[in-house]
C-alpha cells in the first residue's frame, strides 16, 4: 500500500510540475526538492524552486513563487487542501480531512509491520559486523559494530531484502597466536569463569611477559649500543605488568615464569601462526580450541543482546581452502605487483593512476595511497590479503556486500578496493561498501586490550541492568521480582542500543549513564515512556474505539501527531536505503517528545465521548508507530516502567 505521505508527495509533485509549465517551462523539466517545512503552520510540503528561478530572472522569489501558486491546479482527489506562497517558497498543505482517516486505516490494518515498505527490486545483501578477534570478551569498542550491523540487517530484510548476516572469525594473526601460546604453556587449563573474559586476561599476560623477555634480550644483545628508546619501551611494559600483577596476580606469576623458562617465545609465537596457515595438525587443534572457547563467550553475549549470525566464517579455512593463495597468484601477475624473495606488495597508487579512480574514490588530488604489502618476508600473509579473498567468497550468492567496520581501518579498506579493481573485478569493487563508524569514548578510561584494560559488553549491560532495577524500586512500582528483572533488561539493552545508534556512525560518541538512561532527553527509557503512557491511557479507556470523529482531531499537537505517524514509511524508506538508522531513532525521538508533551496538555479520558476515541485513536496509532520504530532498531519496548 502506498502511504499516504507519498501520495501526498507524488500529488504535490505532479502539480508543481503542470504549474511549472504554464509559468516557468524551461524549469518543468528538474525534478522539484520538496521538503518539510521547520514549522508546519507553513504547510507539510515545501519547494524552494523559486529561489532557483529568481537567480535567473529579474524577480523576487516572493514574485515567482507566487505566480506558480496562482498557476497551480488542484484536484478535488488529491490529498492538498491548499497551496500558498511564503517567503519566496511555494508551500503545499495537506488535506487532513481526507488523509486522517486513511491514515489511521493504514495502521490498523498493517498493524506490526506499518511503516516497513517493500523495496520494488529485491536484493541479495551479506552484511559482515562484529567479527571480534577471539583473542577476549566483546567490549564496548566492539558493542557499537555488533548493533549498528544487527540493525542494518533488521532495515534491510523489513525493505524486503534477501540478507545474510556473517561473523568473520579472525583466528589467523599475532593476537590468536600470542593467546594459545600462553594457553599451552599453562598446559591447556579449564579457563574461570566466563571463558571469553578469561581469555581477555590471559592474553594481555602473556603479551606482556613476551614482550619483557623481548626487550630485555634486544638489550642483552646490545650492552654498549644506545638502548635509550628499548628503555623507555622496557619501562612502558614494566608498568603494564605492574597493572595486570594487581589485577591477575596469580595467572601473570604463572605466565611470567613459564614465558621465561622459554628460550626464544617471540620465536615460538611466530613459529604458531606459521603452522596455523599449514595446517599442522597439533597447532590447528590447539588454536581451534582457544578460539572456540572465546568464541562460546561472545556467543553468549551477542544472544544476550539478542544478535544472531546467518553464518561464522573463519579466517583459517579460507587459507586451506586455497582461496588465500588463489588471491596470491592473481596478484603475481599484475603489472603492480612488487615481489622481493618471499615478500609480495602491492603499487596502490599506480593502480589509481592507472585507471584514473582519484574522483570515484574520493581522493585529494595530491594524496598518494599507500603500498599494500600482501606477503610477510617469512611467507605469511597479511589480513588485507586474507579479506580480499573472503570479499570474493561474500559475493558467490550476495549481490551487495555491506562490511561494518571501524573508521580506523578507512585505508585497508580503501586499498582491498583498489586491488580487487585491478583484478578485473570492477563490477565488485563498487558493490562493495564500507560502513564506517567512530569510536565509543568512555570518560576517564582509555582501554586496552594489551594491558588487559577495557569495559567488557557484559559489565556494562549488567550495570545498567542494576541500575534500571533500582530506579524501578525507588518509584514503588508494585511487580514481581521476575516481572521487574525482565523489564529492567529489556529496558537496560534498549538503553545501550539506542545510545549508540541515535548519532551518525561516523562521529565518535561519549557514552554516560545520564545520557543513557535519561527519562526526560533522547533516549531509549524516553520513547519507551512514551509508550506506557499511550499504553496506560488504553488500558483506563478499556475497549476499542468505535464510535468516533476524526475531525475532531483540530488541536494544533494532534496535526502534528498525525503527520509525523504518516511519516514513518518515508523516514523507515531512508533509513533502510541510506543505511542511516540514526534518521528512524532520531523519528522516534521527535514523535516521543511531542507525546509526551500532548499527555500533559490535552484530556484524553475525559473528553467527550467522539472526541475521546478519536484521541483515543491516536494515541493507538501513536504506540503502534513507536514499537514499530523500535522494533526495527533491536529494541524491545515494555508495557510497564
Amino acid at each position: 500500500m502506498t502511504s499516504i505521505l507519498r501520495r501526498f508527495y507524488d500529488e504535490c509533485g505532479s502539480a508543481l510540475k503542470l504549474a511549472l509549465e504554464k509559468t516557468f517551462p524551461e524549469w518543468a523539466q528538474k525534478v522539484p526538492n520538496l521538503s518539510t517545512p521547520p514549522n508546519l503552520d507553513f504547510g507539510q510540503l515545501s519547494s524552494s524552486i523559486a529561489h532557483e528561478i529568481a537567480r535567473t530572472k529579474k524577480k523576487t522569489p516572493s514574485e515567482v513563487a507566487q505566480k506558480i501558486c496562482d498557476a497551480m491546479q488542484i484536484g478535488e482527489e488529491t490529498l492538498i487542501t491548499r497551496v500558498r506562497e511564503s517567503a519566496g517558497y511555494v508551500n503545499f498543505d495537506l488535506n487532513y480531512e481526507k488523509a486522517t482517516p486513511l491514515l489511521f486505516q493504514s495502521i490498523l490494518a498493517d498493524g506490526d509491520h506499518y511503516g516497513m515498505d517493500v523495496a520494488s527490486e529485491r536484493v541479495s545483501i551479506a552484511v559482515e559486523h562484529t567479527s571480534a578477534n577471539p583473542s577476549g570478551p566483546l567490549t564496548m569498542g566492539h558493542a557499537r559494530n555488533a548493533i549498528l550491523g544487527d540493525v542494518l540487517a533488521r532495515l534491510l530484510v523489513a525493505r524486503g531484502h534477501d540478507v545474510k548476516t556473517r561473523f568473520y572469525v579472525d583466528d589467523v594473526g599475532r593476537q590468536v597466536s600470542i593467546l594459545a601460546y600462553g594457553f599451552r604453556l599453562l598446559n591447556s587449563p579449564q579457563p574461570q569463569g566466563k571463558t571469553d573474559v578469561w581469555l581477555g586476561r590471559l592474553y594481555a599476560c602473556t603479551n606482556c611477559a613476551v614482550q619483557l623477555e623481548s626487550i630485555k634480550k634486544k638489550i642483552s644483545l646490545n650492552p654498549t649500543g644506545d638502548n635509550s628508546k628499548l628503555q623507555k619501551e622496557l619501562d612502558e611494559w614494566v608498568g603494564i605488568a605492574a597493572e595486570l600483577e594487581e589485577s591477575n596476580k596469580n595467572l601473570f606469576t604463572k605466565v611470567s615464569e613459564a614465558v621465561r623458562n622459554c628460550d626464544d617465545p617471540e620465536m615460538d609465537i611466530q613459529a604458531l601462526g606459521r603452522d596455523y596457515e599449514r595446517r599442522e595438525e597439533s597447532v590447528s587443534k590447539l588454536i581451534r580450541e582457544v578460539s572456540q572457547l572465546a568464541l562460546d563467550g561472545i556467543r553468549s553475549t551477542l544472544a544476550e543482546m539478542d544478535i544472531s549470525f546467518d553464518f561464522w566464517d573463519w579466517e583459517s579455512q579460507l587459507i586451506w581452502d586455497g582461496k588465500v593463495q588463489n588471491v596470491v597468484e592473481n596478484m603475481r601477475k599484475l603489472p603492480f605487483a612488487k615481489a622481493e624473495e618471499l615478500s609480495l606488495s602491492l603499487d596502490v597508487n599506480a593502480i589509481v593512476e592507472e585507471y584514473s579512480l582519484r574522483e570515484k574514490y574520493n581522493l585529494a588530488p595530491n594524496y598518494e595511497v599507500p603500498p599494500l604489502t600482501l606477503i610477510r618476508s617469512d611467507g605469511s600473509t597479511l589480513y588485507p590479503t586474507r579479506d580480499i579473498a573472503y570479499t570474493l567468497f561474500k559475493f558467490i550468492d550476495s549481490e551487495r556486500v555491506i562490511n561494518v567496520i571501524a573508521s580506523e581501518q578507512s585505508l585497508p579498506q580503501l586499498q582491498i578496493r583498489l586491488a580487487l579493481y585491478a583484478m578485473g573485478e570492477k563490477d565488485i569493487s563498487e558493490r562493495l561498501i564500507h560502513y564506517a563508524y567512530g569510536l565509543v569514548e568512555l570518560p576517564g578510561m582509555k582501554m586496552s586490550k594489551r594491558r588487559a584494560r577495557f569495559i567488557a559488553l557484559d559489565d556494562v549491560i549488567e550495570q545498567a541492568r542494576v541500575k534500571v532495577q533500582e530506579t524501578i524500586a525507588s518509584r514503588g512500582e508494585e511487580m514481581s521480582r521476575e516481572e521487574a528483572g525482565t523489564i529492567g533488561r529489556s529496558i537496560a539493552l534498549g538503553a545501550i542500543k539506542f545510545a549508540l545508534l541515535n548519532i551518525s556512525n561516523t562521529k565518535n560518541l561519549t557514552f554516560t549513564w545520564d545520557r543513557v538512561l535519561s527519562l526526560e532527553r533522547n533516549s531509549a527509557p524516553f520513547i519507551n515512556y512514551a509508550y506506557t503512557r499511550a499504553g496506560s491511557i488504553l488500558r483506563k479507556l478499556g475497549r476499542e474505539p468505535t464510535n468516533y470523529n476524526l475531525s475532531a482531531l483540530s488541536h494544533p499537537l494532534e496535526k502534528y501527531l498525525i503527520f509525523k505517524v504518516a511519516q514513518m514509511p518515508l523516514v523507515f524508506c531512508e533509513a533502510a536505503d541510506q543505511l542511516k538508522p540514526e534518521e528512524l531513532a532520531n523519528y522516534a525521538n521527535v514523535l516521543a517528545e511531542k507525546f509526551h508533551e500532548y499527555y500533559e496538555k490535552v484530556d484524553v479520558i475525559h473528553a467527550e465521548e467522539h472526541v475521546r476515541n478519536a484521541r483515543a485513536l491516536l494515541v493507538k496509532s501513536i504506540q503502534v508507530v513507536l514499537r514499530n520504530s523500535m522494533k526495527l532498531l533491536g529494541i524491545r519496548l515494555t508495557e510497564r516502567m
